[in-house]
């Protein structure tokens, strides 16, 4: 695994990696305050400041679970990529080894480590991969908030999502139609079936809207369908790259960026 690109932010680097097989793959390291951490209390997760805290706060390490991904969501720059390939729980673990050995600090003092399933691929296309790296980097780490975010593959079992293991749900749109243009992969479960998903971790399902266009989002579809105690939404603006850009997103209804 090695550099081909390499970008710093002023909290933290993203890293594009070639694997031994010449595949390409996405990694992140972050942090920020450790207050973000309580959005659902604040009901915002915006900095309260220009401080942006340091790894013995938040550290995250965002992670890529494919080479490339089969589901070519309308906004999402993955979606240029030839091909797809299952990482290995080697080839995931490897990404979380990585970051941690470009830094001084240490995982265990920081008052959350969290590793985001949310670079390239699906999780549970490559579930028994993603499973086995969780199970691995907890051996390790036992106190890491693992985030595994899904566009929510029909038939996928919740039961092992528990504890330190939280899910995201990538909704985007209440608009069946439009979801399913903007997220065109057939195989994914309904609204109404989102809804139903429970849960054993110790925060909500996050239910992620990367808004295109207001009538994307309807407080009502959203009250019938998700359980206040069960559910968390998260607003997010669009990163705009080139296959946004073809598809004529724009910066969306979010009138921000995200910090990696």
């Amino acid at each position: 695994m090695k550099i081909k690109k390499q970008k710093n932010f002023a909290n933290g680097s993203v890293y594009c990696l070639e694997l031994e097989d010449g595949k390409l793959i996405e990694a992140t390291d972050t942090f920020l305050p450790y207050y973000t951490k309580d959005a659902i209390g604040r009901k915002q997760n915006m900095l309260d400041s220009s401080d942006l805290g340091s790894r013995s706060e938040r550290w995250m390490v965002g992670v890529s679970v494919m080479s490339g991904c089969p589901v070519r969501c309308k906004f999402c720059a993955t979606g240029q990529m030839q091909g797809y390939r299952n990482l290995t729980a080697d080839e995931i673990v490897e990404q979380v080894m990585f970051v941690i050995n470009k830094n001084a600090e240490s995982p265990f003092n920081s008052k959350e480590f969290k590793i985001n399933y949310t670079r390239m691929g699906e999780p549970f296309l490559n579930i028994d991969n993603v499973k086995e790296a969780i199970r691995r980097i907890s051996a390790i780490y036992p106190d890491t908030h693992h985030y595994v975010s899904t566009i929510g593959i029909k038939d996928a079992d919740f039961s092992w999502i528990k504890g330190n293991i939280t899910l995201q749900v990538s909704l985007h749109s209440l608009d069946g139609s439009h979801r399913n243009w903007l997220i065109p992969y057939k195989n994914k479960m309904s609204i109404a079936e989102l809804g139903k998903i429970r849960t054993q971790s110790n925060l909500k399902t996050t239910l992620n809207m990367t808004l295109v266009n207001e009538s994307d989002f309807c407080i009502d579809t959203i009250k019938h369908h998700f359980d206040k105690d069960k559910f968390f939404i998260k607003l997010s603006p669009i990163n705009p790259n080139a296959t946004s850009d073809k598809n004529h997103l724009g910066k969306g209804v979010v009138d921000g960026v995200n910090l990696v």
